[in-house]
């Protein structure tokens, strides 16, 4: 779904071609998880993302050195719509959670969701992604809600960050 492949990126981080620099701070939206609970987070989640889905949502990468952009787009990164990325960042979620579950009235869910995040790379192994917003607040794009109880699920229809008419591909599993 990206602009991006791993051989583009892997080329991309091989060196900043303005300075010759090895570590690039990445902007992406990746996958996170969290446990939800009459509509409150019961914690700040966690990464759930491979290499794949990680690349896929790359928008931005920057030399730390020079602060040289190496790549920037304006485009949705998951449905490439054009200045998606603006939405994306500045809405909240178009799929809110429930306090209970409209099926069973359960009060837990598993929530997947994308959510913007900034992580180092470079020499030596990449530090943890440092999300860049939390659930409720804009950039945070809740994807999929699962009842605990009763497996009800909800999925958010097109794409998920910028509500354009939907990714141009499946997302990689």
């Amino acid at each position: 779904m990206g602009k991006l492949d791993e051989r583009a990126f892997g080329a991309i981080v091989a060196g900043c071609k303005g300075c010759e620099g090895k570590v690039f701070e990445v902007g992406t939206f990746i996958d996170r998880a969290l446990a939800v609970m009459l509509g409150a987070p019961q914690s700040d989640g966690r990464w759930i993302h491979d290499g794949h889905k990680f690349i896929d949502g790359v928008y931005r990468i920057q030399c730390v050195r020079c602060r040289g952009e190496a790549f920037s787009r304006t485009e949705c990164p998951r449905c490439h719509r054009v200045h998606g990325l603006v939405q994306a960042m500045e809405k909240p979620s178009r799929l809110a959670v429930p306090q209970r579950c409209p099926s069973c009235r359960g009060l837990e869910f598993a929530v997947t969701a994308l959510a913007p995040a900034v992580v180092r790379v470079g020499e030596g192994r990449p530090a943890a992604p440092t999300a860049t917003a939390h659930f409720g607040g804009a950039g945070f794009h809740v994807v999929q809600i699962t009842c605990e109880t009763c497996e009800w699920i909800s999925v958010a229809e097109g794409c998920p960050l910028c509500g354009g008419p939907g990714p141009l591909r499946a997302r990689p599993g």
